[in-house]
């Protein structure tokens, strides 16, 4: 592996405005609106980005590069993010750094039990609330010296963003649906319809999560999602 970034050769030093200056963040998060907000949040930090979509994205990026931190989203399509979070944390040399996200807070005590350094619930939109998530897990050197105000900028990723996350979760109902799959349209769209504030989606993707809980065919609850999903994929063409 090359534990160096191609662009690390003189690694910048974080600034008061600029706190995460020098610092490659990979972002494992199957959201294209989520880590939209996180490219913001990077490119306002000073942080570089990078993103894989699953977790045998992130493993092929790991082969190559090794980033400061890493972000794993707990729900990712191809497994749990925390098991990603056990290799990370177990791997030699370690990340500096390896962070849980997750739109459900129930998640944090295992992904902490995994080996996380720390858990940020989504949606993340406060500047300064990230910044200070990510300063908080790192080691001293790594961050800026003297007093620092605390940004309480919040970003608003682009909506179109959200819009390829209804055309994903509309590919993956065209599928043949299993359980696998009915579970992780719930856990997907209950985290991003929250980020998007769109409550509607939000409370027909919890239902259908509670109806897969107790073991209970949710048929009616599928068919309502994925009348949403078209009436907001309509949208698109309006947009």
């Amino acid at each position: 592996m090359d534990t160096t970034d191609p662009f690390s050769a003189n690694i910048p030093k974080p600034t008061a405005a600029r706190p995460l200056l020098g610092l490659t963040v990979l972002v494992v998060e199957d959201s294209r609106f989520a880590c939209e907000a996180m490219r913001i949040l990077c490119l306002k930090s000073g942080a570089r980005i990078r993103r894989a979509d699953c977790m045998r994205s992130a493993r092929r990026h790991l082969r190559v590069y090794r980033p400061t931190i890493v972000l794993i989203d707990l729900g990712l399509p191809d497994g749990n993010g925390a098991e990603l979070i056990e290799e990370l944390n177990e791997a030699m040399p370690r990340v500096t750094a390896i962070l849980a996200i997750s739109g459900d807070p129930h998640l944090e005590a295992a992904a902490m039990a995994a080996g996380a350094d720390g858990f940020m619930e989504k949606p993340i939109e406060s500047l300064g609330t990230f910044q200070e998530k990510i300063l908080s897990v790192l080691p001293a050197e790594r961050r800026p010296k003297g007093p620092r105000q605390i940004d309480e900028t919040t970003v608003s990723p682009d909506r179109l963003a959200y819009q390829d996350d209804m055309a994903h979760i509309a590919d993956v109902l065209d599928d043949q649906l299993t359980g696998h799959t009915l579970d992780y349209v719930a856990q997907f769209l209950s985290g991003v319809a929250k980020s998007a504030n769109d409550s509607t989606l939000e409370d027909a993707a919890k239902a259908l999560a509670e109806k897969r809980a107790l073991g209970k065919t949710a048929a009616s609850e599928t068919a309502r999602i994925a009348g949403l999903i078209q009436h907001r994929l309509a949208e698109r063409i309006a947009i």
